[in-house]
């Protein structure tokens, strides 16, 4: 029973019993417990290895896991069995249909983020929807439907947010320990190349359909339905890790920005490669040079490029960092990343413990444990959609200019591309009927 149920049903049952419902204090959350009305139900839609992690709402006592959802019959139901859910589905439009479901998170492919989210908003749940957010800008500004219209609380799926040491050293630069920001390095792991095109049969228990959904009709293969590079490294479902992996170090940017008012880039000029045989035809590698409205710099490469240019300061001090994030200052510079935090002096760094007045929020413990929170209190998390929407178009951006070839811009009023009539075509994918009917 679910929380929004429980105290309902509870009363009903006292009354037509004719005396005061005995409850058990479980029920009620005495003894340490929590109360079903203050326990988060969620389904998982997505069963892959990405899903693993949702393990960690069994382990959080405000949140329970009562079903999951995958097009592939073996996942859903191994994953049902790990975290005790008792029912499993091959259509998520069936899960999110259910009254007992208070939220979903979404660990699907990248080309079904947009669509799920905004389908089960419309059912009035929850999101948690993994990174990177739209397949396409167009995707990206569609999904503020889902707080604005729905009023739904959203978390997004960048889990550095949930880091304090990630936090602490975007905390020194917003105090002004580094002196005005002039230049930001942000790189994150290149992409892969290959792939096998062969078909193959469909599998027993597998809804290629329902696999697909939104993107082009497909043989089934391998490479391409169940192993996660397909999914990641292929253009018709993902823009590659310039989006996958880039989402987090951008996101790590764009909490500084929204904290001062920044906004995204204005102008962008990108280079980058793109395999020409195989499967996998998204960026390998990429050399974005982007710049705000107020002339601070932005580089976005993926590793590789950024550790053969040589460009960014201190890079024997980060070189073991596959994903960073560096602000460059007046007079010195903090690094972050998931493995941890670098400053240009060791008398900055200690300056992380009590950098000043201003802080950013810290998240109320793991990521999906502050996504739970704030299903309860209603207050959006610590990786909100905006700063999602806003970090994913940088990402965009960066892979239009390297298949456009041109250098672009973008208006912050009227949210598009402009400077080229084909990069604002490519704003836009279409989807495949009839599920391009959960965008309407």
């Amino acid at each position: 029973m679910n929380r929004q149920n429980f105290l309902k049903t509870s009363a009903l049952l006292g009354a037509a019993a004719g005396f005061p419902s005995i409850i058990p204090a479980s029920a009620l959350g005495a003894n340490g417990t929590v109360a079903p009305s203050n326990r988060v139900t969620l389904g998982i839609i997505g069963c892959g290895g990405r899903s693993q992690s949702c393990g960690e709402y069994s382990r959080y006592a405000k949140s329970e896991i009562i079903a999951t959802c995958d097009p592939n019959t073996e996942r859903r139901i191994k994953r049902a069995q790990e975290w005790g859910a008792k029912d499993h589905y091959n259509d998520f439009r069936e899960m999110i249909a259910r009254d007992d479901l208070d939220a979903v998170h979404v660990v699907t492919g990248d080309y079904w983020h947009v669509p799920i989210s905004i389908a089960a908003a419309k059912e009035g749940k929850d999101v948690y929807c993994e990174k990177p957010l739209g397949l396409c800008i167009e995707q990206d500004l569609a999904t503020r439907q889902i707080v604005e219209k729905y009023n739904r609380v959203f978390q997004y799926g960048t889990q550095q947010r949930s880091q304090q040491h990630l936090r602490m050293g975007i905390d020194l630069v917003l105090n002004g320990h580094i002196g005005d920001v002039k230049e930001i390095f942000v790189w994150a792991p290149k992409g892969a190349s290959g792939g096998s095109t062969a078909t193959e049969p469909v599998p027993e228990g597998f809804d290629m359909n329902l696999w697909l959904g939104p993107a082009p009709d497909a043989p089934f293969s391998t490479d391409r339905c169940l192993k996660g590079s397909g999914v990641y490294h292929t253009y018709d479902y993902a823009i590659g890790f310039i989006a996958g992996w880039g989402a987090h170090p951008v996101d790590q940017l764009q909490w500084w920005a929204d904290e001062v008012g920044l906004g995204i880039p204005v102008e962008y000029k990108t280079t980058g490669k793109i395999p020409a045989k195989g499967l996998f035809n998204t960026l390998t590698n990429w050399d974005m040079e982007a710049v705000y409205a107020n002339g601070i710099k932005l580089w976005f490469t993926d590793n590789q490029t950024a550790f053969k240019k040589q460009h960014a300061p201190g890079l024997d001090k980060v070189n073991k960092f596959k994903n960073c994030t560096m602000f460059v200052g007046e007079k010195d510079w903090v690094a972050v990343s998931r493995a941890g935090m670098v400053c240009s002096s060791e008398e900055l760094r200690r300056k992380a413990i009590d950098p000043g007045p201003v802080h950013l929020t810290p998240s109320t413990g793991g990521h999906m444990a502050n996504f739970a929170d704030s299903v309860l209190s209603r207050k959006q998390p610590v990786a909100p959609l905006e700063s999602a929407i806003m970090s994913d178009i940088i990402c965009h951006m960066g892979d239009i200019g390297v298949r456009t070839g041109e250098a672009l811009g973008w208006d912050p009023v009227k949210e598009t591309i402009i400077g080229s009539d084909a990069a604002v075509k490519m704003m836009h994918r279409d989807m495949r009927a009839p599920f391009d009917k959960l965008m309407a």
